[in-house]
């Protein structure tokens, strides 16, 4: 288990398996990665949930979660974003990538399980964005295997 600046509960595995499966609902794409988001409120109740792909082609699991809560809800200065992916520093098909969307919605907490590879940006950003914006990151290493399962249709991920 590695940790940035937090140290994960059993609530956040319990979570983090809520945005793994999620993943499996993702429909499959060749130039993005099947990704699920949950977010929590401080009580431990969700209050959202996404996949990559939910809405349309482009969308991230984390922006299709963020998406249904009023961008106000003063939950969200207190909750947690679960992504079974290390939320993009980069993006190609918004302007706007993951990292600075839950950055601007005031989140103050994200736990991931698998660091975002370089198959589709060079340059991965994310956990630099979040880190800079004061929020507190947990990576759960021993469930990357989990949240890569959802991907090995795509070249170079393996099981």
């Amino acid at each position: 288990m590695s940790t940035h600046r937090g140290q994960p509960t059993r609530q956040d595995r319990h979570w983090l398996g809520e945005a793994i499966a999620l993943s499996h609902k993702c429909p499959r794409s060749t130039t993005a990665f099947c990704v699920g988001a949950v977010v929590v409120d401080h009580h431990g109740e969700e209050i959202a949930r996404g996949h990559s792909r939910e809405a349309d082609d482009h969308q991230h699991a984390e922006e299709a979660a963020l998406a249904k809560l009023d961008p106000h809800d003063p939950r969200l200065a207190h909750a947690t974003l679960y992504s079974s992916l290390e939320p993009c520093g980069l993006r190609r098909s918004r302007p706007a990538p993951c990292a600075r969307l839950i950055a601007a919605a005031g989140i103050p907490r994200v736990v991931y399980a698998w660091r975002e590879p370089s198959l589709f940006v060079a340059a991965r950003q994310g956990l630099g964005i979040l880190t800079a914006a004061g929020i507190t990151v947990v990576e759960i290493p021993d469930l990357a295997a989990a949240a890569r399962a959802a991907n090995t249709y795509l070249p170079g991920i393996d099981p």
